[in-house]
């Protein structure tokens, strides 16, 4: 039975997109991602909450993103801190976030975050503005709250080894995920494959420094897209082969069949079905005017052929003729100097 808070978690509204950052985001130049996320957020109108239980610096990083959303162009941005659990009952808090049109959870400490925040009035709230439209955004610690099971420490390394990591809960705002970051930075691969090793029906999800995965809804699908400098990368042990639950203290795992995806910039990922989402060719207006030309000349060719009034050797000098009038503005009726004797239309 749900607490009386949690009984308005559900709507019916379309959920909010998710920015999961991998840390380290652009704050001088373009800031791309900031800026995507300020404009989700509303723009002018955006009321931004910052989160920033995570970090020793506390008030000054509040600092730091207030002056960076602000400049970015956002109305509002005000902090939503706790440092206790007791603290994230406050209904000042709670109502804050309820107000907000952008959650941003700093990076920090990851365990800190999830022991403060998960299962609270205030991490409700979270998982409220979320399901209502808002966007959701965190970044390194704030990251990898967002999945249902996170990281909460652990080292790094390529092989994924027996105890290499330890897992908390998350907010579960993507069901079924694991998140890491830093992903590829501080070498994290061993470590998410030991997490899906022992357990296959976590999708495991790396995001690069100063990178993106925005998580959407569309027509029941949540569709992951890439943004950013880096990489996002997948890790599907649906159809894993492991010993996970026989290995001994940090003995090296076998993880084979995971299915791996790296996701440059611009690409997308269907989280729903784990399949990778195909974008059309993209094709610009002059190859596009060349291909139709091409085409046009083609059926041309064919037609007369098959009407039989003129040979094949014919076709192709009159093709030729016609092209090269059009970059030299000759007249598509003149003699072809190579070809004195054939005039277009009277073959001799």
């Amino acid at each position: 039975m749900p607490r009386p808070d949690q009984q308005d978690i559900g709507s019916s509204t379309r959920p909010g997109p998710l920015m999961v950052i991998g840390g380290a985001e652009d704050k001088l130049g373009q800031r791309a991602i900031l800026t995507d996320f300020v404009a989700g957020s509303g723009g002018a109108e955006a009321r931004i909450v910052v989160v920033p239980t995570a970090s020793s610096l506390g008030a000054e990083v509040v600092e730091v993103y207030d002056a960076l959303f602000r400049r970015l162009g956002a109305g509002e941005v005000v902090p939503a801190g706790p440092e206790t659990r007791e603290e994230a009952h406050d209904p000042d808090l709670v109502k804050r976030v309820d107000e907000a049109t952008g959650v941003f959870m700093t990076g920090g400490n990851q365990l800190k975050l999830s022991a403060v925040v998960c299962g609270t009035p205030l991490g409700d709230a979270i998982v409220r503005a979320h399901r209502r439209g808002a966007v959701v955004a965190g970044t390194s610690a704030g990251a990898s709250i967002q999945s249902s099971h996170m990281v909460a420490f652990g080292r790094g390394g390529a092989t994924p080894k027996q105890r290499m990591t330890q897992v908390a809960a998350g907010l579960g705002l993507l069901s079924t995920t694991v998140i890491d970051q830093h992903f590829d930075q501080r070498n994290r691969y061993g470590r998410l494959l030991m997490i899906v090793a022992q357990s296959p029906q976590l999708l495991g999800i790396g995001v690069d420094e100063d990178t993106c995965a925005t998580v959407t809804h569309e027509e029941g699908h949540e569709i992951l897209r890439v943004s950013g400098r880096g990489a996002v990368t997948v890790l599907d042990p649906a159809r894993l082969v492991t010993n996970a639950y026989e290995a001994t203290r940090s003995s090296p795992l076998l993880a084979s069949g995971v299915v791996l995806h790296v996701l440059p910039p611009g690409t997308a990922y269907d989280l729903t079905d784990r399949v990778l989402v195909q974008r059309p060719a993209r094709v610009s207006a002059r190859e596009a005017a060349e291909l139709a030309e091409a085409q046009a000349d083609l059926r041309l060719m064919a037609r007369d052929i098959a009407a039989g009034d003129v040979s094949p050797s014919h076709l192709r000098r009159r093709l030729a003729r016609k092209r090269a009038s059009g970059k030299t503005g000759r007249s598509a009726g003149s003699v072809d100097p190579a070809h004195p004797e054939v005039q277009d239309g009277d073959p001799r």
